[in-house]
């Protein structure tokens, strides 16, 4: 059963990774899991809810540093080291066949900490400004399984991988934000965020 779960990943990620090249994917791919790109959002997020929710705003800032920290910590310290798996690009079996699109680094593959971390940004977000903005569903689903996508396109992730990653890095998100809402909350029940 392991053994047919891992092929089955292992074939689309061959088919992410070749059968869905193309030049604009090869330009849009590895900048969408950089980092330092969505920095300028970082700030933004930061400045909006300062500005917008002063005090509340400084919470939930804090606690979505939190919910990152703890999605990142758990995913790359406990999880990654507890599973061990090789990533694409440093497995010999796989690594001949497939296009190396960025650097691999020597990290473990499984969960994938882009998608945990990402997801659990999104989620957070959702859920403390979903009443008040519908959008931000759409949004923040399609931005993180974006740069998630992005991590089986170039190469360093299985599909797998992302697909945890994201599960666990939502549920995280989601507990962040219950209990931001729990005990930090809004007064108002619907506002517009404009």
């Amino acid at each position: 059963m392991i053994d047919q779960i891992i092929h089955f990943d292992q074939e689309i990620f061959f088919f992410v990774n070749k059968s869905l090249a193309n030049g604009f994917f090869d330009w849009l791919m590895p900048i969408l899991r950089n980092k330092y790109v969505w920095i300028p959002l970082y700030i933004f997020i930061i400045a909006f809810c300062t500005w917008k929710y002063r005090i509340k705003g400084l919470y939930i800032i804090l606690f979505l540093s939190a919910c990152v920290g703890f999605a990142d910590f758990t995913s790359a310290k406990v999880l990654k080291p507890t599973f061990d798996r090789l990533r694409p690009c440093n497995d010999e079996w796989v690594k001949p066949q497939m296009i190396a699109r960025v650097t691999c680094g020597s990290g473990k593959s499984f969960p994938s900490t882009h998608a945990t971390d990402h997801f659990a940004i999104a989620v957070f977000l959702i859920g403390i400004f979903y009443r008040r903005w519908k959008p931000i569903m759409t949004i923040g689903i399609i931005w993180a399984a974006s740069i998630s996508f992005a991590q089986v396109y170039v190469g360093v992730h299985y599909p797998i991988d992302i697909t945890v990653g994201a599960l666990y890095g939502s549920l995280i998100g989601y507990i962040f934000a219950r209990l931001f809402m729990k005990y930090i909350g809004f007064q108002e029940q619907k506002s517009n965020l404009n």
